[in-house]
């Protein structure tokens, strides 16, 4: 007994210990953009677009253009994520052929992004002839995150016990009335977990939209949906790689990514709180 509690207070500590060290990563990390970044955040930052060269201004169309191509990827992805993942667990027949989807989004979870880029060029820019668009951009930002999207929902689905489906179907609601009404409601926040972690990468990824969405510089705010635009990963990868007064922009890029990852972590605050506010309600 007495090894049994040694063994349990040295996971425990290395639980926290483990804990403790990604807090202290992610603490370092805004230290350091902040503490070099902050000097270029200001309000014409914000609202104005680049100017002089991209040795001026602010990131306004680029900010913008990491909005759109970020909310147009969820769009697409997060109803076709879940519709997939309530196929493959309520409808689908358990066998080889789930194992081996199943296998093959695990697999393009780890595909690289470039591979998802180059594959956007090809289908979406060339061949559907949608141009470098936000809607290119989106569609291959939503295949790079539906993976992620359907694994989380397949967990969040298969963690509702089996006795909501046996007792709505037990009232005489048909299959999908008690997939809707009662284990869907319920798997949510589950849900909202891929959808979090969908949105922090599509927000942060810069190879896709190279090929399909970004463009070097426009002043102008996108029209539509066929536009190019602007966005904050490319744009910090071209004043990184690309410019030609280096210390004048090294401020902006350190501001750029301090916007860029308060971006993300705000877009992630708000899910986190909506997916909170859900669990606070299912329990009443």
């Amino acid at each position: 007994m007495k090894g049994q509690q040694i063994y349990q207070q040295v996971a425990f500590l290395g639980l926290r210990l483990s804990t403790l060290i990604i807090i202290s990563v992610l603490g370092l990390i805004i230290w350091f953009l902040g503490k070099r970044g902050v000097s270029a955040l200001s309000w014409e930052f914000l609202t104005q677009a680049p100017r002089n060269g991209m040795t001026e201004g602010g990131i306004f169309p680029a900010l913008i253009g990491t909005l759109c191509l970020t909310l147009g990827a969820i769009i697409f992805a997060l109803p076709l994520g879940v519709f997939a993942a309530i196929y493959l667990t309520e409808y689908a027949k358990q066998g080889r052929l789930v194992r081996i989807i199943r296998l093959g989004i695990n697999n393009l979870a780890g595909v690289p992004s470039v591979v998802f880029g180059l594959f956007g060029l090809a289908m979406f820019v060339e061949y559907l002839r949608f141009g470098s668009s936000i809607l290119s951009g989106s569609l291959t930002l939503g295949i790079l995150i539906l993976p992620t999207i359907i694994r989380a929902s397949e967990e969040a689905l298969l963690a509702i016990p089996q006795t909501f489906r046996e007792a709505s179907l037990a009232l005489g609601a048909s299959r999908w009335h008690t997939i809707y009404k009662a284990v869907l409601p319920a798997a949510i926040p589950g849900i909202l977990t891929g959808a979090i972690l969908g949105i922090g990468r599509a927000a942060g990824e810069t190879a896709p939209i190279i090929f399909t969405a970004a463009c070097f510089y426009t002043p102008r705010l996108p029209h539509s949906i066929f536009d190019q635009v602007m966005a904050l990963p490319f744009h910090l990868y071209v004043l990184a790689t690309e410019g030609t007064h280096f210390e004048k922009t090294l401020p902006l890029q350190y501001g750029t990514a301090l916007v860029l990852l308060g971006l993300v972590l705000g877009i992630n605050l708000i899910a986190v709180v909506i997916r909170t506010r859900l669990r606070r309600k299912m329990r009443w």
